[in-house]
Order: C-alpha cells, then structure tokens, then sequence
C-alpha cells in the first residue's frame, strides 16, 4: 500500500511539473489574450476606418489607431512589445486572431443586413439563370473632379454563384458635350476573382463614344468564384462638363453545357491498349510474297524458243517457300 501512494504521489507531481513546463512564459508587459483580443478588434476596424478617409485627410489615419491604444489604456510600445511576443509565439496569435476573426465576420454580417433594410434590397442574390446582381444605383454623374471621378463595386459572391458562371457588365455612357479624346476618355473595368489560388482574371476599355459598352468574363477550369469588383474612371477634362451613366446591369448567367473531355488519340489500332508485354508475345502477321510473272522479249533469231519466266518479289518477303512450276 505505501509503495502504491508513493507511486501515485510522484505520478501526480511529474504531471504538475510536465504541465508547468509545457506553459509558456509571458512577461508581465504582455497583454493577456482576452485583452489583446479587444485590442486588435478595435484596431482592425480603426484601419479600414482609414483606408476610406481622402488623401487630403491622411492625419485621421493616425488619430484613429490612437483612439484604440486610449480606449484600451496601452500605448504604442505596449502593442508593439505585446505584438512582437505573440509573433515569437504563432500558436498563440492565431488562437486570438480565430476569435477577432470571427467578431469581425459578424460585424461585418450585421452591417451588410442593414444596408439591405436601407436600400430594400435581399442580403444575397436571387437564384436561377439570367440574372440582374446589380444592387447598387442604375445612375451616375461623373464631373471629373477628384471626389467625383470614379465609380468602384465589390460584389461578394454566394450560395446562388455556381460554377462557370458567365457576369456581362453593361453600362451606357451619355457625354454631355462632344466625346473626349483618347487621353481623356473614360475607363471601365472589371475582375473576377476565384477561390482556386486567388486567381483573378479581367478585361478593361477605354470608351470614346456614346453608347452600351459591356465587360464579359467566365473561366471554365478556374472553379467557385470568391468576388466581382469592377470601375469606371473618368478623367477630367476641361472642354466636357460631365459624364453620366446609367442602364447599369450585372447579370449572371448560369453554364448550362458540360466541359468535353478529349478521347485519346488509339490511331485506329485495337491492340493500342495491350501493355508492351503483352505487345511483344503476340505473333507477328506475316503475308505471303505476292509474285508476278515477267516476259523476257525473244531475241531476233531465236523466235522458236520458249520464253522463260522471271519471278519478282514484290513489297513484302514471305516465310513460305515458292512453288515449283
């Protein structure tokens, strides 16, 4: 009995110590990983706060990221130290980042539920072929200017994109004063990009007329599609005063014919899917020598004389021996 608790007392001790040491050391200056958490959350939505903001308004950038570290009550060496020691320790970060990822993902789900409720408009696209994703307004003015120059769109594909999905893009463009010239004319544009490697593929024009212009794209081997995004820019010019668009639509098109499969090239030889082994037993056809009579002409003098025969062979040899005559 006392060797079995002796035995039990170190199993329970090495146990203790194993589980101390798998532990990993934190310096006290590190925030914990509930913290660091709230920290990054907030910072992560402080960044793309700054990447809207113009260019002429860049400073903002800075006192958002600054807003974080107050609210938090750390300072920029804090998040610096905190973030060089997670970075030692990857098993760590990614645990934290897995929760801030999936804050963000419902955050971000929120928002776009409450854009559909503003513009009336379904969280995702409707089902079936030959349909209109265009969920955005069907009329813009373009001045030109640099707050008023551009159109851009990022459509997030879903459960409704199959695929070898074919997305025509077509727009109308109507010049209000002549049409530009080729420096000036405006640009349309628009990529898909795909799940398989992050693939993107895209087509661009520049538009130096009035009218409908379209943008298709469909890949056949590319697989499931992640995103649609697409522009229009209109450069400025000082002799037109402003551009405007509209008749815009998006549609989809299911692929409703399969991809053929080459069939291999059997040159017309049944024995084309024998193995070589099996080639080189099998016995080789031999034809037999086809053979023609030839006349020799009968020299002057000598008219009474039989003519003799002369064989000759002819394309292949035979294995069979000639017949006497």
């Amino acid at each position: 009995m006392k060797g079995r608790r002796l035995i039990q007392r170190y199993g329970t001790f090495l146990l203790a110590f194993c589980l101390t040491a798998c532990q990993v050391k934190r310096p006290k200056v590190v925030l914990p990983d509930a913290k660091m958490e709230n920290v990054l959350y907030d910072y992560h939505i402080a960044k793309a706060m700054g990447e809207e903001v113009p260019y002429n308004e860049s400073y903002k950038r800075v006192l958002y990221v600054e807003s974080v570290f107050k609210k938090h009550g750390i300072t920029q060496a804090d998040f610096d130290t905190t973030m060089a020691w997670y970075a030692r320790n990857p098993e760590v970060l990614a645990k934290v980042y897995e929760k801030v990822n999936q804050r963000l993902k419902v955050e971000r789900d929120g928002i776009n539920h409450l854009i559909a409720l503003r513009d009336n408009k379904p969280d995702e696209s409707l089902p079936g072929d030959s349909i209109d994703v265009w969920i955005w307004q069907h009329i813009y003015r373009l001045t030109g200017m640099p707050l008023n120059n551009r159109i851009t769109f990022k459509l997030p594909s879903d459960t409704n994109f199959h695929d070898r999905d074919i997305l025509h893009w077509s727009v109308r463009f109507r010049f209000n004063s002549g049409t530009p010239d080729s420096i000036h004319a405006p640009l349309m544009a628009m990529q898909i990009q795909y799940e398989k490697n992050d693939t993107v593929i895209g087509a661009c024009k520049r538009v130096s007329s009035a009218g409908i212009e379209t943008i298709g794209l469909n890949a056949d081997t590319l697989g499931k599609i992640k995103e649609v995004r697409g522009f229009i820019y209109y450069p400025m010019q000082p002799s037109l005063r402003s551009l405007v668009v509209d008749s815009i639509s998006l549609m989809r098109y299911h692929a409703t014919d399969s991809l053929a499969v080459a069939p291999k090239d059997t040159l017309g030889r049944a024995d084309d899917s024998l193995p070589k082994q099996e080639k080189a037993k099998q016995p080789i056809e031999q034809k037999p020598m086809e053979i023609k009579e030839v006349v020799t002409p009968v020299a002057p003098g000598r008219e009474g004389a039989r003519p003799r025969p002369r064989l000759e062979k002819l394309d292949k040899i035979s294995s069979q021996p000639l017949q006497k005559r």
